[in-house]
């Protein structure tokens, strides 16, 4: 009877043991991000918000928590991954587009030509834009969107692209959206290209998506009803137009924001300048080993003027290479 119980007290411990790493991480909402200022910033910030009696309290209907998509919640090297969609699609649909052989800047993305494709600047990337996310049906091109980010790979990791998001920050989306707050997309990609994945890999409804719009128009073809999307921007959601839309959309000034570029200087100013405690993040990109390394003379995801602005304001500026234990899904701690 005496070793039968000691028996079973050695399992208890044994067991106990194998569960405490289990346990430890699972009091952790923020296992990736590593003791420092970051992490001391947020925890402070979302403790005083939510704290009931304090001074800084906020009610529920009133967290409201913005984040850009590119750079921030997923790289965005050596390209936008949407520009890269956009030119598979132009090499998908050249069989029914001819005059694209000798039509720029389509005919540069056939040859492969960099060189003229750079030189087509935003004007030539709209095009491409415009001609691979119209002429179709909302629920047709989320479906050539998801089609896409099932069948590709980045050409560094060779991961899905949708695996080529930060493990930070899905931890920091969850722990938000556990103490009360409503998450939402703010990016200058397309909406219905992020709403293929946003709920998926995110946690992010559609509803809680904004981004970049074109025109579209209901349309009933023979008692087939569609949304139909047409080839003239709408709203480009980048810079000022991410406090627009939030105004428009939202209806109500965020209290946290994340970004990482000057694309997001106007959305982090609008979120600071509201009353109460409030919070101002920048994902800073210093990482060349597991990541890229880059800010101010960057064609992609510049950050210059918001870096300064961060300064300037205390914002909380994220070290990824120092602060960040892991960066994507798929590497081990």
């Amino acid at each position: 009877m005496h070793q039968s119980h000691t028996l079973y007290r050695l399992r208890w411990w044994f067991t106990l043991l194998l569960l405490l790493p289990v346990l430890a991480q699972a009091q952790d909402p923020l296992p990736s991000w590593k003791d420092g200022p970051s992490r001391t910033a947020i925890e402070a910030f979302v403790t005083a918000v939510t704290t009931e009696g304090g001074k800084d309290f906020v009610p529920p209907a009133e967290r409201i928590a913005v984040f850009d998509n590119d750079g921030t919640l997923w790289s965005e090297q050596p390209m936008y991954f949407e520009v890269l969609f956009a030119m598979d699609e132009v090499r998908r649909l050249a069989p029914q587009h001819p005059e694209w052989k000798e039509q720029q800047p389509f005919k540069a993305v056939l040859e492969g030509d960099q060189k003229t494709l750079a030189e087509s600047g935003m004007e030539g990337l709209m095009k491409i834009i415009a001609a691979t996310h119209s002429g179709m049906s909302t629920e047709d091109f989320i479906g050539q969107s998801r089609s896409w980010l099932a069948s590709s790979v980045h050409p560094r990791s060779k991961k899905p692209y949708t695996e080529m998001v930060f493990q930070p920050m899905l931890e920091l989306l969850a722990y938000l959206r556990a103490n009360g707050f409503r998450t939402y997309i703010v990016s200058g990609g397309e909406v219905a290209f992020m709403r293929a994945f946003a709920e998926e890999v995110y946690g992010i409804p559609p509803e809680q998506v904004i981004g970049t719009t074109f025109q579209s128009q209901f349309q009933d073809k023979d008692g087939k009803l569609s949304i139909q999307r047409l080839p003239k921007l709408a709203h480009n959601d980048d810079g000022p137009g991410k406090p627009v839309s939030i105004d428009a959309i939202i209806g109500r000034r965020p209290i946290f924001a994340f970004g990482n570029s000057d694309g997001d200087l106007q959305m982090l100013q609008w979120t600071m300048a509201g009353t109460g405690k409030r919070f101002a993040g920048l994902v800073h990109h210093t990482d060349a080993q597991r990541e890229w390394a880059y800010d101010r003379d960057s064609k992609v995801g510049r950050l210059d003027k918001a870096l300064e602005a961060a300064k300037s304001g205390n914002w909380t500026v994220v070290d990824m290479a120092k602060e960040w234990s892991r960066v994507y899904p798929f590497e081990q701690n």
